[in-house]
């Protein structure tokens, strides 16, 4: 399967994308019309471009409303990404058909210069656990894959290129270096600043939102129950 990573916008839910054909054509039209629509239709066809039969984008295939499956989706993300035979990356704020390889804070002001996808705290995952991830623009134009930018992806976010184009199995890396690649990446729910980095630490635990900064020391608990590593403390 192929799997979507992007940043967030006017996007499509479970309920509505298994609900569309079932609703009026006015409702179905405003649906169809949204950016996270055409979003999901192109990703489709890339899918099938590359050879796969499925999917799966976290908008519409986790079923919100179920505090057990988006507990479940949570605690699942960094092996479903890892496992996807393709994760494609959706960068909606590049026009050109060149990936950015210098930093530009006119163009993106908003984050530090670069992609605004670089920014986001659930994209880290999103760019380590895949074997293969490949770059689109805005106009769905393929602009490179992790393997070829290993060297501008360092630039930009902080990570070895080993780890870019190996994953994280055996490096010993410590855990305050990988806390460090996502100090400066925003989250819309505080509690997903913590939730985001579970799978890059290999733990587990409930999905409490509501609960704000206790996410965070609920995380450093978990890590410090599987690891000796006192760098921890750092942050």
């Amino acid at each position: 399967y192929a799997i979507l990573s992007h940043r967030w916008g006017a996007e499509v839910s479970y309920k509505e994308m298994t609900k569309l054909m079932k609703m009026e054509e006015r409702k179905r039209d405003e649906v169809r019309q949204r950016a996270g629509y055409q979003k999901i239709i192109k990703s489709c066809e890339q899918a099938k471009n590359d050879g796969y039969a499925w999917l799966w984008v976290d908008t519409c295939c986790i079923d919100k409303r179920s505090s057990a499956e988006l507990s479940e989706a949570i605690n699942s993300m960094y092996r479903w990404y890892q496992n996807a035979g393709v994760c494609y990356a959706y960068l909606n704020d590049v026009g050109e058909s060149t990936f950015p390889t210098k930093k530009d804070d006119n163009k993106f002001a908003e984050s530090n210069g670069w992609p605004e996808w670089f920014v986001r705290g659930w994209t880290l995952q999103e760019l380590i656990a895949p074997q293969e991830v490949k770059f689109f623009n805005k106009d769905w134009v393929h602009i490179g894959n992790k393997q070829q930018l290993a060297s501008t992806l360092r630039d930009i976010t902080g990570i070895p290129r080993e780890v870019l184009r190996n994953g994280l199995a055996g490096k010993g890396l410590s855990v305050a270096i990988i806390m460090s690649w996502a100090a400066e990446r925003k989250t819309t729910r505080e509690e997903d600043r913590a939730y985001s980095l579970m799978g890059l630490f290999g733990v587990n635990m409930p999905m409490l939102y509501g609960e704000g900064k206790k996410a965070f020391q609920r995380l450093q608990l978990e890590i410090i129950r599987i690891s000796s590593d006192q760098s921890i403390f750092a942050w």
